[in-house]
């Protein structure tokens, strides 16, 4: 049977309207914003709630907050690509089992091996689950806890462990901060309000109860790995196996298992590849009126696809450092065509590397003016800064 083609003018109408990026799209709440590109990248504080931002109909940093700490209609969760991510609590269960408990068992051995070398024991395994016996009854006895609490129970959490000796970035870290950090990656505590602004990265740490008061439901990691597939194909699809296993961090095996389980549909794209759409989503997608937005640094849609020439286009070099992070970028119809910073004097400085129109101009100095507006005195730097972003800032 011949394949269908989809072209990649289908690809950003999609990108338009599925991430909620185009007019009369936006969500009307964080935990939809994040849906509606599977999970919110959430390695820089700042970037979650400018995520969040430009695909919601009305927010502001307080209202954001309000969702995240207080109605907790999500949940941050290291996962995919040993990365931090923002999940919605309905699809916590399902990111956990597909990505978290691989994670956290490769981890684990990680940090027995550390506590082995640097003496640490005698019995380095019974020790770490004693500690973080202990962290998880203090963070429950008190509902919430810094890390720097948490050492300050018990003497043994805050010896510390030396990270890469004799490198020129040796640097130690108290066991304290492995015991939340594997607290967290098996699912019995999460990271709360951090410590000062919105944009801090120090966080609180909480039961999981606070969330889910059953915790965590535990899924079969085929039938996960199934269903987050699933999701990524209808907010990224067509995408490339490789696109899925670069998302999802995962083998080739695994990324071919998951796409027959949910009987996706080859298709072919624009270059010659092959990609993948669910079974039911081969037509073609409602064209969206003409867009423009300013996605942060490490945007879930920008992060999205390893295979990115048929929206980035010739702006690698500018966007992204050397490790392959995105800066903040510029978005019109489905294509980046530049980047932005902001200024020490809180201006949002958009820089062009195409000719879009005078028209769409305009259109992203008002979306310019209307960021710098919404972030008010607040200040963000991206925590892995591009060649375009440090140019604008100086």
């Amino acid at each position: 049977m011949k394949r269908s083609h989809l072209a990649d003018d289908e690809r950003r109408a999609r990108v338009g309207m599925r991430h909620r990026l185009a007019r009369g799209t936006h969500a009307a709440s964080l935990a939809e914003a994040a849906a509606s590109v599977v999970v919110l990248h959430a390695t820089d504080p700042a970037s979650v709630f400018l995520e969040a931002r430009a695909r919601m109909s009305d927010s502001s940093p307080a209202s954001i907050e309000r969702e995240l700490y207080e109605e907790r209609t999500v949940f941050r969760l290291l996962a995919m690509r040993r990365t931090l991510f923002l999940v919605p609590l309905a699809d916590v269960s399902i990111v956990h089992a597909a990505a978290s408990r691989a994670i956290a068992e490769a981890e684990r051995k990680r940090t027995l091996k550390m506590l082995t070398d640097a003496g640490i024991g005698p019995d380095p395994a019974v020790l770490l689950g004693e500690l973080e016996a202990l962290g998880l009854a203090a963070i429950r006895e008190r509902g919430e806890m810094t890390t720097g609490d948490l050492r300050r129970t018990d003497p043994r959490l805050d010896q510390r462990i030396t990270l890469a000796r004799g490198k020129s970035y040796e640097g130690n870290i108290s066991i304290a901060t492995k015991v939340v950090f594997h607290l967290a990656l098996d699912g019995h505590i999460g990271r709360g309000r951090p410590l000062g602004t919105w944009i801090g990265g120090q966080f609180r740490w909480s039961p999981v109860e606070r969330w889910m008061p059953d915790g965590i439901p535990e899924l079969p990691v085929d039938e996960a790995r199934a269903e987050l597939v699933r999701r990524w194909l209808h907010a990224f699809g067509p995408g490339t196996r490789d696109d899925i296993k670069w998302w999802t961090g995962w083998t080739m095996g695994a990324t071919r298992q998951a796409l027959a389980a949910i009987e996706a549909v080859e298709v072919d794209l624009d270059g010659g590849q092959i990609g993948y759409v669910l079974p039911d989503d081969i037509g073609p997608t409602k064209r969206p009126e003409h867009w423009v937005a300013l996605l942060p640094a490490l945007d879930a849609t920008t992060m999205g696809w390893t295979g990115r020439d048929w929206y980035l286009g010739p702006h690698k070099r500018a966007l992204f450092d050397t490790s392959g992070n995105a800066g903040p970028t510029i978005w019109v119809d489905g294509r980046i065509v530049g980047g932005w910073a902001q200024r020490r004097s809180g201006e949002i400085v958009p820089r062009l590397l195409e000719d879009v129109g005078s028209e769409t101009t305009e259109m992203i100095d008002a979306e310019a003016a209307r960021l710098e507006g919404w972030l008010g005195p607040t200040r963000v730097t991206g925590s892995f800064p591009t060649p375009t972003e440090i140019e604008l800032r100086t």
